[in-house]
């Protein structure tokens, strides 16, 4: 591995979003380097279960979608993101296809679900490993591309030179004309911090943001962190595990310990989620054996098609600790998932330090407070294919 290296384009990460970044930015026949903390298939993008976003459906429109957002948003998202997001969508979707994604289809169309928060049924699925599906794909595509990649190099300092920017990864040296942030958020360390269960890969710490904020880059929202309703919680084996939120959308509903619903399971997450530590509180939740707070997730509502279809990775997480979700509820609370807030950005993903760019969760603003399921893969996609394209047009001019 080389002490020193020098590119167009540095791209920091290797989610969804950071590989995005990377295919665009080379695309353009700039030299792009990827860096990342672990391997190349370390990332919270793969552990994305529930689908993508995109107004496909003859009852939809990117309109639909955007109002969707800034309801789930409670009227803080910027729109000019929004807006953005949602335009793109539908060619996102044949993008991954392009790039071997087969999303599950049924009756000559897509299958498509309707998420907590949708008024519509818009949410593509790959079973339920979408994020796997989307990110094997991508990371194909950069593996078989002249992008260099460094594994096990994290962005350990940033600063500006007369080339653009000096980064040390690791014990490398580099040297860009633009930068891509795409490390994700830290909700692996704020969840040990907290003692609570996290969904998010040990990488999750957000020491990438501190960096950029220690630069001088705005942010935005930062205090606010998202639950995810449905986390699982036992047996052992589960606990952290995000179920999908799918099972709610194919029939699965939210029960306390008597038996009795008590929320709207296909609201927005952080109602969804509140409602049921507010259930808890009240003395209407159950103790797991290891003394964690749950409810029930009747899962025994969902039909056996439906789940094979659709939630057959969950069906065998659970089937192989000896839960058959489809003939026993299961126990949840929720986890720590992601990090709503981050770096402001504009419609390409520029922060507001000139040749600095951020896409995926390390970015602000796309959700505001609170984000719909299914946007976050869309935005790591839509956002990443931007800032690749604009940080080569930085690092030529």
């Amino acid at each position: 591995m080389p002490d020193r290296a020098s590119f167009d384009v540095l791209v920091v990460g290797s989610g969804a979003s950071g590989l995005a970044a990377a295919i665009s930015a080379v695309a353009t026949g700039v030299r792009v380097g990827l860096v990342t903390k672990g391997s190349l298939q370390a990332c919270n993008s793969a552990k994305a279960q529930g689908g993508i976003q995109a107004a496909v459906g003859e009852d939809d429109s990117p309109e639909i979608h955007a109002q969707d957002i800034w309801r789930s948003s409670h009227e803080t998202a910027d729109m000019r993101l929004v807006e953005a997001l949602v335009e793109e969508a539908p060619s996102i979707v044949r993008w991954l296809e392009e790039l071997g994604v087969e999303f599950t289809r049924e009756n000559g169309g897509y299958r498509l679900a309707r998420c907590g928060g949708a008024s519509r049924r818009r949410l593509l699925q790959v079973g339920d490993r979408t994020g796997h599906a989307i990110t094997s794909a991508l990371r194909q595509v950069v593996e078989a591309s002249p992008v260099e990649v460094f594994p096990k190099s994290p962005l350990l300092d940033l600063g500006p030179s007369p080339a653009g920017w000096q980064a040390r990864c690791g014990e490398i040296e580099v040297e860009a004309g633009a930068v891509v942030l795409a490390a994700g958020g830290r909700c692996y360390r704020e969840a040990e911090e907290r003692g609570e269960l996290s969904t998010n890969h040990p990488g999750a710490t957000g020491e990438v943001t501190e960096i950029a904020i220690g630069l001088g880059a705005e942010a935005r929202d930062l205090d606010c962190l998202q639950y995810h309703p449905n986390g699982g919680v036992w047996p052992p084996s589960v606990q952290g595990y995000s179920i999908p939120e799918t099972t709610r959308a194919y029939g699965a509903v939210l029960l306390n310990a008597d038996g009795e619903e008590f929320t709207d399971s296909l609201g927005p997450r952080d109602a969804v989620s509140q409602a049921i530590f507010d259930e808890v509180a009240k003395g209407k939740g159950l103790v797991t054996p290891d003394g964690r707070p749950a409810v029930w997730l009747d899962t025994t509502r969902i039909s056996a098609r439906d789940a094979e279809i659709s939630l057959p990775y969950m069906l065998r997480r659970y089937r192989a600790c000896g839960v058959d979700p489809l003939k026993e509820p299961i126990l949840t609370y929720p986890v720590l998932h992601y990090q709503n807030g981050g770096l402001v950005i504009d419609v390409d993903g520029e922060t507001t330090l000139p040749g600095l760019f951020a896409c995926g969760e390390i970015a602000g603003g796309t959700h505001g407070r609170n984000r719909m399921m299914g946007n976050s893969l869309l935005e790591c996609c839509v956002f990443g294919r931007r800032a690749g394209r604009a940080a080569a047009e930085r690092a030529r001019s």
